[in-house]
């Protein structure tokens, strides 16, 4: 028989922040959440995102263990923004039996109509820097610590409980090349000179976070606003999400174009790859996580391609070329061996476009599934 239970206390916490890593403890692929990090993400008090969401944590017992968890997202600011009565379904995971996972997802969808709501969709996250996306191709692959990884089988059991398909992002693994892109360079120049726009890297990253953290959420927001499930910022969670990415953020993968008037309106965002360091420390931070992790920031094999910015206004201007031309002379100049772009709209043609500078494979393929509320 198996068993819903609700996440209420600071133990059921656990439970559901920790079944992942049994679920996942000889497969060589998955990275791990740091524990911290996704604790405090369920903890009212301290994850800002609450304000604007409604949650629900669900964990599936079946003889006494846990076999199955989901979390049910209400975020109230995507709702508004498009007019929707959506649930989001996050943090998915199950052992293989379909049984307990249409359980779980049942049970969600009770909670969700309750609510008002009439579409449940995922995985999703509070918001788009959170883990979106259900793995359907690339399961043989490291995972990086941006993204969430799946066993193959997760897509039969959502699908077999009605679920269907609503958007796919494409990933590429971009190799870096041997020499300087003249004909980047050229354009990134002529791009430079005729919009009077110039690049200007950060020397002490405290003092540029506090001065540029608006602009940077302000471009963000107007790149990103009209593309899938992305919705806008608090204060408080822009403060936040500063804090989570403090560890790994580095100044020298962080590429910032202004205009003549010290204006951003675009930016280039990397993190050297952590996957190696958190997948061996199981997501702790101590005694040893930490160390791992500051050794893998240091002298980085690989690095992930966070985001990729641009102001509507400046799009289709060849203002990429010069975020790119900063991006290839640094993985020459610190001899990192690949990089692995974020997520990006299968059909999104422009964005994906600009890859071919480079060597690259697509590798990786995520979907976003949607359902009617009964």
């Amino acid at each position: 028989m198996i068993e819903i239970k609700e996440v209420k206390t600071k133990n059921d916490i656990k439970k559901f922040v920790n079944f992942p890593h049994k679920l996942y403890k000889k497969n060589p692929h998955f990275v791990p959440f740091l524990n911290i990090d996704e604790l405090n993400k369920f903890n009212a008090k301290k994850n800002e995102s609450y304000e604007d969401c409604i949650v629900k944590c669900l964990l599936a017992f079946k003889d006494g263990k846990v076999v199955g968890r989901v979390a049910g997202i209400i975020q109230k600011l995507y709702n508004k923004k498009n007019n929707q009565k959506r649930v989001r379904f996050s943090r998915f995971d199950c052992i293989n039996d379909i049984e307990v996972s249409n359980t779980l997802f049942s049970n969600l969808e009770i909670w969700a109509k309750e609510q008002g709501m009439d579409i449940i969709h995922g995985p999703m996250g509070y918001n788009d820097l959170d883990r979106e996306g259900l793995l359907i191709e690339g399961f043989d692959q490291l995972s990086t610590f941006e993204e969430q990884y799946n066993y193959p089988y997760y897509q039969d059991l959502i699908e077999g409980y009605g679920f269907k398909k609503e958007v796919d992002w494409i990933e590429y693994k971009i190799f870096a090349p041997k020499e300087i892109n003249e004909r980047v360079e050229n354009i990134a120049n002529k791009v430079a000179q005729r919009y009077e726009l110039k690049i200007v890297r950060p020397k002490n990253l405290k003092k540029f976070i506090k001065k540029y953290k608006e602009q940077f959420f302000d471009t963000l927001d107007a790149a990103y606003s009209k593309l899938y499930g992305v919705v806008p910022f608090s204060d408080k969670v822009k403060d936040a999400l500063i804090s989570q990415f403090s560890l790994i953020l580095q100044k020298d993968y962080i590429i910032p174009v202004f205009d003549k008037d010290d204006k951003m309106v675009a930016f280039g965002l990397a993190f050297p790859s952590l996957s190696k360091s958190v997948n061996k420390s199981k997501g702790k931070l101590f005694p040893l996580g930490i160390f791992r992790m500051l050794k893998q920031i240091k002298s980085p094999k690989s690095i992930d391609l966070g985001l990729i910015a641009v102001r509507p206004e400046y799009q289709n201007k060849g203002v990429n070329a010069m975020i790119l031309s900063c991006l290839i002379k640094g993985m020459i100049e610190y001899n990192i061996e690949y990089a692995e772009t974020n997520l990006m709209l299968e059909d999104n043609s422009k964005i994906q476009s600009q890859w071919n500078l480079f060597d690259y494979i697509q590798h990786k393929k995520r979907r976003c599934y949607v359902k009617k509320i009964k």
